[in-house]
């Protein structure tokens, strides 16, 4: 293997007047003037005359105009009869690529429009977090080695002449701007690999003869990929710093970071790297870790994006308030909506997120709008269960690479209902007793975060003790694989609301 010419010198010299005007943004002006921008870009699209986009002058004629909307109200009015050639739909020119996405919990499949303006947005916010990472690191080389992004093929399938979808990872990795591909993993003929267990097979051995300096992923990916790793050097201790001796930055998204902290801290031991959340969702780039792990994430606030925030309590409501970063409170359990420079209005992504800082805004991501599991009126949300979980795995001393959690429905009149808890652990499953310690802590950390479900379990008259269904490491692999969502972008559902998804998962799980 060469040795790389070190370009992180030029890389600083593009981070310092980045952070620089960063830092100089005033939030509510700055994100006010990005909608401006939008607006009159899109002025002349079917949406936009629709929705009279040349007399909007101001955020709240903008809501005045728009209404909130979701991914079946674009796609049934304004991208279905076009599709897949969106030509000045929702925005101007021809939507050229499409990120593919299915629902973890309704498995319905979504195209999210994803326009040149939209890819560009992307690359200048992965080079911000970068900056970031430089700030903190100032001593970093880490472009004196290989970056590695582990996500779905670049082989995008064609929906039409010129233009294609496929998985928001691969779109991403087929539109690496040619300087970065120079110290880029993996190369071409192997980022095309669909099957997930074969691109793996072939990506581990040949990283270990690359200088890998940064890797990004999905977690639970990622702790695939590092057992296939530990495979190829089975004398080696089951620490990065082994394998990529000169790693030093580690990326995810896509889940909650809680209950892999503890696992991503042990692979780590060791070495010198760092981990970097970013909050990226098929509609764009939403946030990233500007600082420590756990301290919220900043959203970006100049790159195409304009946000506002509803608040999770009245989203449901006939006239739902929208907030704009003028009006957001910390502390507050929102769900976020987009306008975007890919056409999207407005759009709830179905995400929640809350505030912890204002100036500048930090938001940490709690969940999803369709996560809730409150099949007997306990209200618990996405957040409170992860941290429950997490919770309950460090009261055992264990790790939790995965989970699934559902309802459990009385089975005839005078019985109670529960919830049953599919964890995989990162070792063996523990023995019974540590198994019921587990969900004795569990339940108390559940009722101690959330006064519904307290009132629930309160002597055990509303809602049964939570039952706990251990499976050996690789079981939701291997359950994901048999869905055919092995990989990529694809999520092992944390609450599962559908009787029918929740029972396949028993079924496999062997649970009773």
């Amino acid at each position: 293997m060469l040795d790389m010419f070190d370009t992180t010198p030029l890389l600083r010299l593009y981070a310092g007047g980045r952070l620089r005007a960063i830092d100089a943004l005033e939030p509510v002006r700055a994100q006010a003037h990005e909608l401006l921008q939008l607006l009159g870009k899109a002025r002349d699209t079917r949406f936009g005359r629709d929705h009279d986009f040349a007399a909007v002058g101001s955020v709240e004629d903008f809501q005045r105009r728009v209404p909130l909307g979701r991914y079946e109200d674009f796609w049934e009015a304004y991208w279905k009869p076009a599709f897949p050639l969106l030509d000045d739909c929702t925005w101007p020119g021809r939507i050229p690529t499409f990120a593919v996405t299915s629902g973890t919990t309704s498995g319905v499949t979504k195209h999210i429009p994803c326009s040149h303006e939209m890819i560009r947005a992307d690359r200048r916010a992965a080079l911000d977090l970068l900056a970031y990472h430089l700030a903190a690191r100032p001593d970093s080389r880490l472009l004196g080695g290989c970056n590695f992004m582990l996500g779905g093929s670049t082989d995008l399938v064609e929906l039409a002449p010129g233009v294609h979808g496929g998985d928001l990872s691969g779109i991403i990795a087929k539109n690496i701007p040619w300087w970065a591909r120079l110290r880029y993993y993996p190369p071409r003929h192997l980022e095309t690999i669909a099957d997930w267990q074969e691109k793996i097979a072939k990506l581990a051995p040949g990283s270990l003869e690359r200088d890998i300096r940064a890797i990004s992923g999905m977690p639970s990916w990622l702790l695939v990929f590092f057992d296939k790793l530990a495979e190829l050097r089975p004398g080696a201790e089951r620490r990065l710093v082994d394998f990529y001796p000169n790693l030093e930055l580690l990326i995810h998204g896509g889940v909650n970071w809680a209950p892999y902290r503890k696992t991503f801290a042990k692979l780590l031991e060791g070495g010198h790297a760092e981990t970097r959340e970013v909050y990226a969702a098929s509609e764009g780039l939403i946030a990233l870790a500007d600082r420590g792990d756990g301290e919220g994430l900043r959203l970006v606030l100049d790159n195409g994006l304009f946000f506002e925030f509803v608040p999770v309590d009245e989203l449901d409501s006939p006239d739902p308030t929208r907030h704009w970063l003028a009006t957001v409170e910390t502390g507050v359990n929102y769900a976020i909506a987009l306008s975007t420079c890919a056409g999207l209005w407005a759009y709830l992504v179905g995400d929640t997120v809350a505030f912890v800082d204002l100036d500048p805004p930090r938001i940490l991501v709690t969940g999803r709008t369709s996560y809730t599991l409150s099949a007997f009126g306990e209200h618990l949300i996405a957040a409170e269960i992860e941290e429950s979980v997490s919770a309950a795995a460090d009261a055992i001393g264990a790790s939790v690479t995965d989970y699934s959690v559902g309802p459990l429905f009385p089975g005839k009149e005078g019985e109670l209902g529960g919830h049953l808890y599919v964890v995989e652990f990162a070792q063996a499953p523990p023995e019974a007793a540590r198994l019921e310690t587990f969900a004795r802590v569990l339940d108390r950390a559940l009722s101690a975060t959330n006064e519904d479900y307290a009132a629930h379990r309160a002597g055990g008259y509303g809602l049964n003790a939570p039952r706990v269904h251990a499976v050996a490491p690789g079981r939701f692999a291997a359950w994901m694989k048999a869905r055919d969502q092995l990989g990529g972008q694809h999520k092992v559902p944390r609450i599962v609301n559908d009787p029918a998804l929740f029972q396949s998962l028993r079924d496999f799980m062997g649970c009773t």
